[in-house]
This record gives structure tokens, C-alpha cells and sequence, in this order.
């Protein structure tokens, strides 16, 4: 059977670390994740009955015998990629908690959030926290955030980094900045580069600017427009552990 004894336990500490109302979003992420791993181990029980069930019915004739063994061959393999994925699912669920927790002060102050997307763990930053309207400097607050950050991430064994910068739909046109693809762009740098100060090295940590082409509010209104203007750095997943990685590979040899 699975360890959904030891799952629901951190999930129950895990909650008791984000007890704060600014949580809300971090606790909702964290459910997904467990139903997740819930939806794997049913998975997995109903495969372990069938198995049980067809090695019962080994017997009569031997081709009734090979059939059935077929069967049970079969599943059993389904059944270990299941509980393959299952782990992977108990790891996310455990590596989101620990971030959650490790970045409890920034996401109460309300500098931070830590979300899922696209199947990343993401750390979140408004750009209005991080730089002056229409500059890439990072402001001393903004330093300050972004060490802090930075002194965590460095410490996620060998995970790569991407920084990724977003804007709003308004446009600038400056000598430095013709458009809000070179002002995310140019944000984006600034915080690798005081991550970088902070001992994270080259290999782990890349840049990307996606300007105003993925909002997260509605541009038309102030508020969406805010939300819009912001720094995330995404974890990347390992994709040697994605399923079908191994025959992926063969097309690039």
C-alpha cells in the first residue's frame, strides 16, 4: 500500500504553516497537488485488486494459464509506472510545502506568491515592489526581496532557474526600452544578476522576456494591469523524470 499516511500528514503540517489569510492561493495550489497524488494511489489499488484478482483465476488450461499470466504481467507493469508517478507526485506535493515555508515572511508582507504553472513551481513578484514605472533598476527594497529569494534558491540542490520578465499591455518607446519586450527583458536580467550575486551558478539560472503576451489579470483595468507587471522565477522540472523521457532521447542521438 502507499505512504498516504506520511502524505497526509505533511500536507496537515503544511497547513499549519500557511495559516495566514495571504496563504490562500498556496494552500490551493498545494490541494491540487494532493489530489493529484490521491487520484494515483486510486489508481494504483484498483490495478493491485485486478492483479489479485486475475492471479486467482491462474489454472484449468495452459492456455487459459498464458493468457491469464499475460494479464497479470501486464498489469503489474502499468502498476509500477503508476506508483512511479505516484512518488513523483509525493515529491512536488513535498517540494512546494518546503518552498511555501521557506518563503512564509515574503508571501505574509505580501512581496510574494508561490504558484504552480504550466506544471512549475513559480515565486512570484509584483515589478511595482521590484523597480520604478519604466525602469529596470531594482530598487533597495527590491535588492533586498530578491537576495532574500535568491539565499533560498540557491540552496534547491541543482534545479534550474529561469527569470522570467512580464509587463502590462501599455506600450513605451524609449531610446533604451522601444518596446516591453526589451523593459522585461532588461528586468529580468537585473534579478539574475543579483541571484547570481547571491552564489547561484551560470549553469542553473537562465533569463526569458514574454513582455505583455501573458497576462494574469485583465489589462483593462488598473488593478489587472498591476497584477500583470511582475518578476517569475520558475523552478524547471527535471524532464529525465517525465514519463516517455527515455524514448524521447533516442530521436536526439
Amino acid at each position: 500500500m502507499l505512504r498516504l499516511l506520511s502524505t497526509a500528514a505533511l500536507v496537515a503540517f503544511t497547513t499549519g504553516c500557511v495559516s495566514s489569510s495571504k496563504y490562500d492561493d498556496a494552500v490551493g495550489e498545494r490541494d491540487k497537488l494532493q489530489q493529484t497524488a490521491q487520484a494515483h494511489a486510486e489508481k494504483i489499488q484498483e490495478q493491485e485488486a485486478m492483479i489479485v484478482q486475475l492471479q486467482s483465476r491462474l489454472g484449468t488450461t495452459n492456455t487459459d494459464k498464458e493468457q491469464l499470466q499475460k494479464s497479470v504481467t501486464d498489469m503489474q507493469k502499468a502498476l509500477a509506472e503508476m506508483k512511479k508517478r505516484q512518488a513523483e507526485a509525493d515529491l512536488r506535493l513535498t517540494e512546494y510545502a518546503n518552498l511555501a515555508r521557506k518563503f512564509k515572511r515574503l508571501i505574509d508582507a505580501g512581496k510574494l506568491s508561490v504558484k504552480i504553472v504550466d506544471g512549475r513551481m513559480v515565486v512570484a513578484l509584483s515589478s511595482d515592489i521590484l523597480f520604478a514605472s519604466g525602469s529596470d533598476r531594482l530598487s533597495k527594497d527590491g535588492q533586498n526581496a530578491i537576495r532574500e529569494v535568491a539565499r533560498t534558491l540557491v540552496t534547491l540542490d541543482d534545479k534550474k532557474i529561469q527569470v522570467e520578465g512580464h509587463t502590462d499591455n501599455v506600450p513605451i518607446q524609449t531610446e533604451r526600452f522601444p518596446s516591453n519586450w526589451e523593459l522585461a527583458s532588461g528586468r529580468a536580467i537585473s534579478v539574475l544578476r543579483v541571484i547570481r550575486e547571491e552564489g547561484m551558478t551560470k549553469e542553473r539560472i537562465s533569463a526569458a522576456s514574454f513582455a505583455d503576451n501573458r497576462p494574469v489579470a485583465d489589462n483593462s483595468t488598473a488593478e489587472g494591469r498591476k497584477l500583470n507587471r511582475r518578476i517569475e522565477i520558475a523552478i524547471m522540472p527535471d524532464l529525465s523524470s517525465l514519463p516517455g523521457f527515455e524514448e524521447l532521447q533516442k530521436f536526439s542521438q
